[in-house]
């Protein structure tokens, strides 16, 4: 076991009570579920199956096969090995019959990241006795939130990544008509971030003109876009501290290759920031009033500003993803769009607000900062989101 501690026995138990459970069983093969790494400190998932039971009441149990037990190594709990499959289901049944277990799974798959344990294994844990509920205020209050290190980190990589970006992309603006191509702004853009210490698991995104209008597009060399004059700049990036397990940042900030932006570009610009700083003013009013927020409540004001805009259809994805030690985490979304997820928002977790509007082969905007529900309420960083497009003087 790594220095993460199992959940304290109290809040272990209130949460089991809020879901209705006896016990929170992770289950893990190959790494499938990462709430499970995350809940048990293990610094990387085996090869064969491992079931580890929290209950409410009574020690911790792991049903472990034997060739792969120095993970659990400090386990503070009982081990049961096992090697054949009727070993497993031995071990297994002795631990779920009779009891109500709380798993990641999400009726008709309605949030897929919390959908994490094969059907087959639901399957068996019933065969066996046990009845199968969804841990997902667990997933949020025990997995998603982040460490005081992790928040440090955090603030750190968003006010690098917020420097650079200002920085790349002040120069960037200047360059239309040179020949500036998207990889080569991206190749800046990474080593610039190396240059403060961050790593990346990915490159960052960069996208010329209607490449922006792609959500996930990804610049190619050699058949990447060159940057004209009078063009929308879309830069996406994301790093972390010094170490890929820890929390990210993620920002996406938008620039243009001219001294005077036209109006629809303006227009666009405006709407998106307005509907970023909506979803922000939603969450925060609710902290405020302490009331609880669901993750679908920041979508929908977003929305709203698009849609009254008269630019719904253009906004074609979630407003915000989960940020744990996974870029896209396993705790609330701020979604009412392609799930409607309505797990609490709570003190402790972080996520993304990233409105967008793309009208293909023309023009896409997207403006993208975290929060975190820090103890003084829910902190957008960088603590200086872009206001106005990045442009030749300006």
């Amino acid at each position: 076991m790594s220095t993460h501690a199992l959940p304290d026995r109290k809040q272990l138990a209130e949460g089991l009570d809020a879901v209705g459970a006896d016990g929170w069983l992770l289950f893990d093969f190959h790494g499938l579920n990462p709430v499970a790494g995350r809940v048990l400190g293990l610094g990387g998932m085996g090869s064969r199956r491992l079931f580890v039971l929290l209950p409410k009441e009574g020690e911790p149990v792991a049903v472990v096969h034997k060739i792969e037990m120095q993970p659990l190594e400090g386990f503070p709990g009982r081990l049961l090995p096992y090697a054949k499959w009727e070993e497993l289901h031995a071990a297994l049944g002795s631990i779920v019959k009779g009891r109500t277990l709380a798993m990641e799974i999400s009726p008709d798959d309605a949030v897929p990241y919390l959908d994490r344990v094969p059907y087959g294994v639901i399957q068996l844990i019933t065969k066996l006795g046990g009845t199968v509920v969804p841990s997902a205020s667990l997933v949020t209050r025990f997995a998603a939130r982040w460490s005081a290190e992790e928040l440090a980190d955090h603030r750190y990589a968003a006010e690098a990544l917020a420097d650079i970006a200002r920085s790349e992309l002040a120069w960037a603006v200047t360059q239309g008509g040179t020949g500036l191509t998207e990889t080569a702004l991206q190749a800046r853009v990474v080593a610039a971030m190396e240059g403060r210490g961050l790593k990346l698991t990915t490159l960052p995104i960069v996208g010329f003109g209607a490449n922006a209008a792609n959500p996930h597009y990804e610049p190619e060399a050699g058949k990447d876009a060159t940057l004209a004059k009078d063009q929308v700049i879309l830069l996406d990036l994301w790093g972390g501290k010094g170490s890929t397990t820890t929390v990210f940042a993620d920002q996406t900030w938008m620039g243009f290759s001219g001294s005077e932006v036209p109006e629809e570009v303006d227009q666009v610009w405006r709407t998106v920031r307005d509907a970023r700083d909506a979803a922000i003013a939603a969450i925060q009013e609710g902290a405020r009033d302490g009331r609880t927020v669901a993750g679908f409540e920041g979508d929908r004001a977003a929305r709203g500003v698009i849609a009254k805009a008269g630019f719904g259809e253009y906004f074609v994805h979630r407003t915000g993803h989960s940020i744990d030690r996974d870029l896209h985490g396993s705790g609330p979304h701020l979604d009412d769009y392609e799930t409607h997820d309505d797990r609490a928002l709570m003190p402790g977790v972080g996520f993304s607000v990233e409105p967008g509007i793309y009208i293909s082969g023309r023009i896409g905007v997207r403006s993208e900062i975290n929060m975190y529900w820090g103890p003084d309420g829910p902190e957008v960083t960088p603590a200086t989101p872009q206001r106005n497009l990045i442009r030749i003087g300006g």
